[in-house]
Order: structure tokens, then sequence, then C-alpha cells
């Protein structure tokens, strides 16, 4: 078949796409009473009657609408001069933004003759005539009100204005102005109509005008754009799609297609998924991203909007709820919603199983909200309460230790705000035992699991004990070849049950090795006991020393609490597999402080301080080489003598001991400057 390109309607050809039309009118043979268009918006207004001769058209209907549109009264200005709704408005709008790929097509004698669309309208009824029944209603209204009072016209006519001056527009103003939805409104009312006339389907204007719709000249010389080679052919039936975010239609955030969402970065795609399914084994989100994708570049990119629990990935609240939004039950902030649905998924981490109304007392939250956050991770079960919705996946856990390990130093930290905000009891803290499910033999909970993997170490304890004293002795043969300078690093030699590893929690229910609720791999039992190969000692000691001298340089006095907490949250910054990862204890840490030039300050706390022991034990940087070196010597050696201090007995013992004369303000930037600024000393003089 050959195929034809017609120039004649170039830019004038427009399709109209018309409702379902009603059974007393046919578009056919309707008549069109007037038309209109702006160009410059193509936007197009028919009227068209509407046969009230019809069987199907209610008389009393139209009648009643002619009523209320124009009252009893005809005059030049009524729209149903017949007082009979006869005729019908219609309206246009655009159905494509870009019709540069549409055409009409017409088939004759074996010729294909194509004329590129210029619009694509979608006709649809208008309803004005119902806003000018209301303002006709109001009047009335008005008029019956009014009638009283007309002695008062004169009297309310008088009014005070206000006369204002316009201050000179600026060019940003000016451009706020002009992008403004009520100057593009206006812009858009100031084009004028431009009135039409119809020509009916069987008319012979008509008849001429489709000829139009046939090329004209059928030689080479006219489609010389045509003779290209196949792949410029090939290139001009399927250009490369350039995608304007602007012509995008919006689907319902509920809505996904999976065509799009594969053109999307993988991050997005990610994000997408997570937002949506909530819930997620790893490997149902690489079945989703298709094959090919890189589980290092989706393992990266998760982490940014989801959390492991029970090695499931569960997406973030901050990306269920962004800031500046709020509850659509009970109007509170994003900022609430997101800890109280921290709260719910710390706990999936402790357990299977989460009590409503526990959640509800700890956040005070609404129970619309609560159960919005338990509907997003678990299913619930009559009298037992809400079960994680999906088995723990021990593939992910043993095939990824790193991203296990990373994700437990991040729920530490969430642990430790959660604390703080709610104020947890122990009971809220210590996961409940369960009793054993008889319907589903597999699941086992995290105390259970706790307590199978120290049967099995005390069974192995003696070939343990082996292997490490052969490590030992490795380590100290190799000290004097390899010149290994270790007289900051103490390698315990005690037995693995006698020290345990640093207790970064400081809750007695979470050091015992478990991640997620589930306990680490055995091999793992060394490392975390602080037993580090030779070769690693050095690189533990250099991470370490720089750790812990970049922290008391920004903060020159920490307890052990904060600075526990702040290594925590240094490790969950570093990549997996990073050496500090295999196990610091408090005692390393401790020593780690001494040797870099710190020392312990020895407050004497009241007996009767609620703050623990790490609170209790306070380091601080005794000299940093700047000008206030001297001035916080002064101040820890009068807190080493009295927890609680006046401020006019600082002044006092700084002004002695420094040989300065210093004002109120000097003494505020003393304290500021050399101890107030750190975490540290704020819960010192806080406790």
């Amino acid at each position: 078949i050959d195929v034809f390109l017609a120039r004649s309607l170039l830019e004038k050809l427009y399709l109209f796409q018309y409702p379902i039309r009603p059974a007393s009118m046919t578009y056919d043979d309707v008549t069109h009473l007037s038309a209109k268009i702006k160009p410059k918006q193509q936007k197009v207004e028919l009227e068209m009657a509407i046969d009230t001769l019809n069987p199907n058209y209610c008389r009393s209907k139209g009648e009643q609408i002619a009523l209320n549109v124009d009252g009893t009264c005809t005059d030049e200005t009524s729209t149903y001069s017949s007082k009979l709704m006869d005729k019908q408005t219609f309206c246009s709008s655009q159905a494509a933004s870009n019709v540069s790929r549409y055409a009409a097509a017409v088939y004759k004698k074996g010729e294909l003759h194509l004329t590129p669309l210029h619009g694509i309208l979608q006709l649809r009824p208008s309803f004005t005539y119902l806003d000018k029944a209301d303002a006709k209603h109001r009047e009335r209204e008005a008029a019956n009100e009014g009638g009283d009072s007309s002695q008062d016209e004169a009297e309310d006519d008088v009014k005070q204005i206000t006369v204002r001056f316009s201050r000179p527009e600026t060019e940003q103003a000016r451009q706020r102005r002009v992008q403004s939805y009520e100057f593009l409104q206006k812009r858009q009312a100031e084009e004028h109509w431009v009135h039409l006339h119809y020509y009916g389907l069987k008319d012979s204007r008509s008849e001429h005008e489709r000829q139009y719709l046939f090329s004209q000249g059928h030689g080479l010389a006219e489609n010389t754009e045509l003779i290209k080679s196949p792949s410029e052919y090939l290139m001009m039936l399927m250009p490369p799609s350039v995608e304007e975010e602007n012509d995008k239609p919006v689907a319902p955030s509920n809505v996904l297609s999976m065509a799009q969402l594969r053109t999307l970065p993988l991050a997005d795609q990610i994000k997408i998924l997570m937002k949506n399914v909530k819930v997620m084994p790893f490997a149902n989100l690489m079945s989703l991203l298709g094959s090919g994708t890189d589980s290092t570049a989706v393992l990266r990119c998760i982490q940014q909007v989801a959390m492991l629990v029970q090695g499931n990935w569960v997406v973030k609240s901050d990306v269920l709820y962004p800031k500046d939004t709020s509850s659509p039950h009970s109007g509170v902030p994003a900022e609430v919603l997101c800890r109280g649905r921290d709260f719910v998924m710390w706990k999936f981490t402790q357990d299977r199983w989460v009590v409503r109304k526990e959640v509800a007392a700890v956040t005070k939250l609404c129970p619309e909200d609560v159960k919005d956050f338990l509907e997003h991770m678990s299913v619930a079960r009559i009298n037992k309460g809400w079960e994680f919705m999906l088995p723990y996946d021990e593939d992910f856990v043993k095939k990824h230790p790193d991203i296990v390990q990373r994700q437990h130093m991040l729920w530490m930290g969430i642990q430790a705000k959660l604390e703080k905000v709610y104020n947890l009891l122990k009971e809220h803290l210590t996961p409940k035992k369960q009793e054993a499910q008889s319907a589903n033999p597999l699941l086992v909970s995290g105390e259970q699991r706790v307590n199978m993997a120290k049967a099995k170490v005390k069974q192995n304890y003696g070939q343990l004990e082996k292997e490490f004293q052969k490590q030992k002795a490795e380590v100290k043969s190799n000290d004097t070849s390899a010149k290994m300078d270790v007289s900051n690093i103490h390698i315990k030699e005690e037995p693995v049950s006698d020290e345990e590893p640093m207790d970064t929690l400081a809750y007695e229910g979470l050091n015992n090795g478990v991640v997620n609720g589930l306990h680490a791999e055995e091999d793992s039992v060394d490392s975390l006991n602080g037993h580090l190969p030779g070769g690693r000692i050095d690189r533990v000691a250099q991470e370490l020393k720089a750790f812990v001298s970049s922290t008391f340089k920004k903060q020159f006095v920490l307890t052990l609490s904060e600075l526990k907490r702040l290594f925590n949250l240094h490790l969950a910054s570093l990549p997996p597999g990073h050496t500090l990862f295999s196990g610091i204890s408090d005692k390393m840490l401790q020593d780690m402080v001494l040797d870099t030039g710190c020392k312990q300050i020895l407050v004497p706390f009241p007996p009767q301080t609620a703050a623990s022991p790490d609170e209790l034990k306070v380091y601080a940087l005794w000299e940093a080489g700047d000008t206030y070196d001297q001035h916080r010597q002064v101040l820890l050696e009068i807190f080493s003598k009295n927890y609680r201090v006046r401020r006019n007995v600082i002044h006092s013992q700084l002004s002695q001991e420094c040989g300065e004369d210093l004002n109120k303000q000097e003494v505020d930037r003393v304290l500021k400057v050399s101890l107030c600024s750190s975490v540290g000393l704020t819960q010192l003089i806080q406790t």
C-alpha cells in the first residue's frame, strides 16, 4: 500500500471527541446553533440543538430547568427563549498535549493518505446555566430581604474608603505575578472568541473540504524527506522518546506501572516499591527489579529507604510520613508519627508479637494511628496480638552478615533515642517469653535461639579453647618478626564466658549477640570478645585512636555513656567489613581514652543519684592546645570537688587562678567554649 502525506490541511485539522450521545441527540444530523474558538488556547465551544419532540425527552424537566435559569420573564438575555431547555453547550479540553504522533488517515483505491492532526479536543457538557440559575435565586432572595430598607439606602451608600499608592514593581514580583494562576486565567479570558460557521456532514462545502484529506501531488519531488536510508527511516518511525515530566499523567499513589517504573533510576524504583509494599524480603525485591540488576547496588539503595526487621526490609517511617505532613486521623505532626512507628518496628526486632495496648500506652497516640502502624507490617491474631507478617529470612542473614551488623548498630541508636523520648522501663526493653507455636514449628523466639546458641557454645568450649590457645601462640611467635607495637593494646586472655563485649546498648536484654532478634554466627565469638588476629590489632588501634582524638577535640568533656553512643553512631556510618566491626570492649575504649591525653574526672555525685554507672564516669581532654586550656583545667578541678557549683564561685576561682579580672560575659564565654558545648558536661550538670 502506498502511503502519502497530505499537506493541504496542515495545522488546521482537529479531532473532536464527543461524549456518549443521549437518545435525544445524534451528532450526524444535529443542528449546530453556534460555534466559536480561541485559537491560541485551542478551546472550542459548540451549542447544539436538542430534539424536544423525541419520546426520550422529558418535557417537564426541560421546562423546570428553563424556569430556574431565566425566571418567568423572557427577553433577549434569556438563555432559553422557548421556555424549554432545547439546546446544550459543549466546551473542549485538550486530550493530549503532544499530538505530533497522530494523523487522520483516508484509504482509497489502494492508497493511504495521512494528514497530521493539529489538536485533539474532548467536548464535555457545560453547566454554566446552573450557575446562572443560582445567581437568579440569590438576586430574588436579596430583593425580598431588602424590600423594607429602601429608606436607608442613601446612608448605606456612604462608605469610608482608603486610598493607597502602589509601590514600583520589582522584577521578581513581576515574574511571580506573571506566573500566578490568577494572571494566567485573566490572560486566557482576554483572548477573543472567533465565531465559526458549521457545515453539516452532507453539505457541499464539507464534501469540498474532505478532498483536502488526499495528497494533491504524488510525485517524489514533493516527498524527498521519505527518501532515507533504512536506519534513518526506522528512526523517523520510532524516534527516541523524550520524557517530559509535565506531560506524564499523575497516577494514584497505590497504582504502579512496572514498565514505567523500570525507566526510573534504581534508587527511585526501590523507594516506590517499598513505599507501596512496605514489607518485603530481599529475594522478592530482586525479582521485581528484573534480571540483570546488581544486588550490591540494590543493597546500597535499600538501606536508604528501609530498615532490616527479622531478615526482611521494612520501609522507613520518614518515607511514609514526610516532613510538614500530619496524621489524617488525629492531625499529629509527622515527627511524632515517625517516632511511634519506629517504636513498633523496634518492638518487632525484639519479638514476633506486639500488643496494641502496650504500643498505645507508650506512644500516647490515637488508636487509629497505632492500627495503621501495625497493619503496615503485621497481622492481627485473635487473643494473641499482632504477629509480624513475614517469616524470618534466614537465608539473607547468612549471606549478608555485614549488612545485618550495620542494621543492628542503627537499631541500637534508634533504641537509645526511643528510651529518652518515651522513658522506657525495663519490661519494655526485655522481650517477653512466647509459647511455642504448634501451627508453625519453624518460628523460634529470640530468647530460645539465644539459649540454644549458649548451649552449643558450652558443648564446643573445649574445642574453642584449644583453637584460642593455638592462635595465641601464633600471635606471640609473630610479635618479634613483625615488630608490632602493641603497648596500647591489651589482648584478653580470659575465658570466653568471663568477659562480655562492650555493652553498647546499656540494656541487659540486648548485649547477648542478638541482631534483630537473632543470634550472630558462631565463628564470630572470638572477635566479639576482643580476641583479634595479630595482623589486625594495629589497624584497629589506629582507627579507634583516631575516633577518640577527633571526638574529644570537638567535645572536651564526655561521659562513658555518651562516648559509647557516639561510637555506635560512628560504626553505623562505616562501610561493611570495616576493621572496627571486629569488636571493641569497654576496657579497650577507656584505655584508649586515657592514652590520647584525656583524664578521668572523679565528680563527687550524691549517693542517691539515678544515673547509670556509665554516666558517672566522666572523661575530659586535659590539654587541647588552645587559649582556654588553663581555664578548662581550673573548671575541671572545681567539678572534681563538687558536682554542683554556683556561677559566682566559678567566676572568683577563674579570676584567682588565671590572674585575670573576667566579667560576666567573659565567664559565660569560657563556660560555653571550654565545657558547656559538650553533651557530656551538660548531662553532668543536669544530673
